[in-house]
């Protein structure tokens, strides 16, 4: 299951725009600048473009989770629709339903920002760094803008992906319905980024779309696409005047296939999608019907590289329990096995995942991190060696 996790991930962040390697001669979108995709695509002033945003019912905004730009771009988008429709609901694919009450605690400025992030367990439900996604959040507490949580476990889509949706019984859907079947175009898109990763370094060849394990994954695709979907028609049933803004992944929401498309099952049109665009990317990307407007962004800088142990590790009625190991990964070369438990890394109690990723992501390159496993009722001591900065 560790591949699926690794292309879930990849999808929720794919822009599905062309490679910045493939630069175009025209600069399509200038940095500050929204534009109606097209052919030819056409600028749009900013003032009408957030006028008719704000009286839609939802504006969907997209993004990749670890490019800070996205993030700058999220936050300003928001404000400028805040002060033309001030009743507004943030729905945000970064939480499950179940971390509801400390998004309500934080909003109601009833939590500190180390016990916000503590109580709604952001290093088990998301992982990225929350300096990227804490602006935002202020700004929602500033304002007591509601934030809604409209994601669900992963563990749902893993088991939709192993499994099948119906093999899954419904207690155990969180409430998901089942989605409106997917579009022949959302279906090869899917199937080109399924191919591509199960045939990594292997050329060319594409997955057969009647493959029982692709359409699986299809079907997985689909609830995690229907949860948030459901998620912000709720938002917006509860507070029918509000203008709800959904936060995710740009993967949910280019070409109306994801997102979009369930919420009109859900009879929720009055939607709008807007995206950021790097600035240099292939302006044959720019294609009518990827969304509604975009908006010129600074190339993403190159992030640092952050630790890696190599591990996926899930919370376990023994502890923080190791699902699997990766091949060739410093877990590998430690001698850390699938099914070890994890009771203390750095020295400290490992109670929940987040304590031991945070751990990890404090390694500097070339340093040792000593790691307490038990194994079949055996406590061992390991130590973690990560490599030095390549020159």
């Amino acid at each position: 299951m560790r591949r699926y996790t690794k292309l879930f991930a990849a999808l929720c962040t794919l822009s599905l725009f062309a490679p910045l390697a493939a630069r175009a001669e025209a600069d399509c979108v200038p940095v500050g600048t929204w534009v109606a995709p097209g052919a030819p695509p056409q600028r749009l002033a900013s003032r009408e473009l957030f006028a008719r945003a704000a009286a839609r019912s939802v504006v969907l905004l997209g993004e990749t989770h670890d490019n800070a730009e996205h993030h700058r771009w999220e936050l300003q988008t928001i404000a400028a629709l805040h002060a033309l429709h001030p009743d507004m609901v943030l729905a945000l694919e970064m939480f499950p339903r179940r971390v509801q009450r400390p998004l309500d605690r934080w909003v109601a400025g009833e939590l500190t920002q180390d016990e916000f992030l503590t109580a709604a367990e952001w290093r088990a439900v998301w992982q990225f760094d929350p300096q990227l996604y804490l602006p935002m959040f202020h700004f929602a507490r500033m304002n007591r803008v509601p934030m809604v949580a409209v994601n669900v476990e992963s563990a749902l889509t893993r088991a939709v992906a192993k499994d099948g949706f119906d093999a899954v019984p419904e207690e155990k859907r969180e409430g998901v319905t089942r989605p409106a079947p997917a579009t022949d175009a959302y279906i090869e898109t899917l199937l080109d980024a399924y191919s591509r990763h199960a045939h990594a370094g292997q050329g060319d060849a594409k997955v057969d779309r009647n493959d029982p394990a692709f359409k699986r994954f299809v079907e997985s695709q689909l609830v995690w696409d229907r949860a948030m979907a459901q998620g912000i028609a709720g938002a917006l049933a509860r507070s029918p005047s509000a203008l709800v803004v959904g936060v995710m992944g740009s993967g949910h929401l280019v070409n109306g296939f994801g997102v979009v498309h369930q919420l009109r099952d859900l009879n929720v049109s009055k939607t709008m999608v807007l995206l950021p665009w790097d600035h240099g990317t292939d302006c044959a990307g720019l294609a009518v019907g990827l969304a509604d407007a975009v908006f010129g962004v600074m190339p993403p800088e190159k992030p640092a590289p952050r630790p890696r142990l190599g591990v996926s590790i899930e919370l376990t009625s023994d502890g923080v329990a190791v699902r699997e190991v990766e091949k060739g990964s410093v877990a590998e070369a430690t001698g850390i096995q699938g099914g070890d438990v994890v009771l203390e890394i750095a020295g400290l109690p490992a109670r929940q995942p987040g304590e031991v990723v945070e751990a990890i992501q404090r390694q500097a390159p070339g340093t040792w991190l000593p790691i307490k496993v038990r194994r079949k009722g055996e406590t061992l001591d390991l130590i973690a060696k990560f490599p030095p900065l390549s020159k």
